[in-house]
């Protein structure tokens, strides 16, 4: 008597990962659709030969829509769309393996992985002169305003040279790279006029202004490791007459009147004169017919 015996397959495992936790470092800069786990390192194996089913899944709140896999049965993890560092600097994703589609009625055996992403700053903005006013509500875009200044004329002033809103002063806004920026002008100087300190950013003059002119510089800020990586600003220096004389008041004490229950922006009237308006006065001997 010949017995044939058919032993059948029992869904009795749970797919394996080689490895169930993972930490990549990726930069900021890593393009749209670049592989960051590859199907190799994800891929699960299952004693009972089943087709694997994958599903990736986002837990820190805030980073979804970021990463995606390749497909339900190819668990490669690739990035979805641009990274910013100012939104998020780390992400934990949750790879599922099963042995059945997801919504099977069948028993279904489950495996995670865990995939801890770090981002990592890259050199992406531009310098930005201080201060700045931010104009998105992510602060990727800062603009500044143009410095101002003023000096003599026909005098050379041995210092720098006092600016407002402050000090020529750019910085790296990829902060935690702070690459080396260097300064130069590279416009509105024909006659050379003035220097600028490479390093500091410090504006000095390299002899007087002859002409009652403006000046309209442009100084630049370059990053030293990349001179791609830039900004200008216009610093506006006013070439005045020097002012030896300070301005006084014509009077040390002025008198005046007013009454009770006057409107606003009533005219108030000279202490002895009822129809004259008070008027204070000042001179500047530097200035002796105005």
């Amino acid at each position: 008597l010949q017995i044939i015996v058919t032993i059948l397959n029992v869904n009795d495992n749970s797919p394996v990962f080689k490895q169930t936790n993972f930490t990549e470092v990726i930069p900021e800069d890593t393009k749209v659709n670049a592989t960051i786990v590859t199907r190799e390192d994800l891929s699960a194996s299952d004693a009972d030969l089943d087709i694997i089913y994958y599903e990736l899944t986002t837990i820190v709140p805030g980073t979804e829509g970021y990463f995606a896999i390749k497909g339900v049965n190819s668990p490669e993890i690739y990035l979805q769309k641009a990274l910013d560092y100012e939104k998020f600097k780390l992400t934990t994703l949750v790879l599922y393996a099963r042995d059945r589609p997801v919504g099977s009625s069948d028993t279904t055996n489950t495996a995670t992985a865990t995939i801890n992403i770090f981002i990592e700053q890259a050199d992406t903005k531009p310098p930005w002169f201080l201060p700045c006013t931010f104009i998105n509500t992510d602060n990727s875009i800062c603009i500044s305003s143009p410095y101002t200044g003023r000096v003599n004329i026909s005098e050379m002033s041995t210092e720098p040279l006092i600016l407002e809103p402050g000090p020529i002063y750019a910085i790296d806004p990829d902060y935690t790279l702070n690459e080396k920026i260097v300064y130069s002008i590279v416009g509105g100087d024909m006659d050379k006029v003035f220097s600028v300190d490479a390093d500091t950013g410090n504006l000095t003059m390299n002899k007087a202004a002859t002409a009652p002119d403006s000046y309209l510089l442009q100084v630049m800020a370059t990053q030293v490791n990349n001179i791609q990586k830039y900004a200008i600003v216009n610093v506006d220096i006013k070439v005045i007459n020097k002012s030896a004389y300070p301005p006084y008041f014509e009077s040390r004490i002025y008198n005046g009147t007013v009454l009770a229950g006057l409107a606003p922006r009533s005219f108030v009237f000279q202490a002895g004169h009822p129809s004259s308006p008070l008027m204070i006065t000042a001179a500047d001997d530097d200035f002796p017919d105005v």
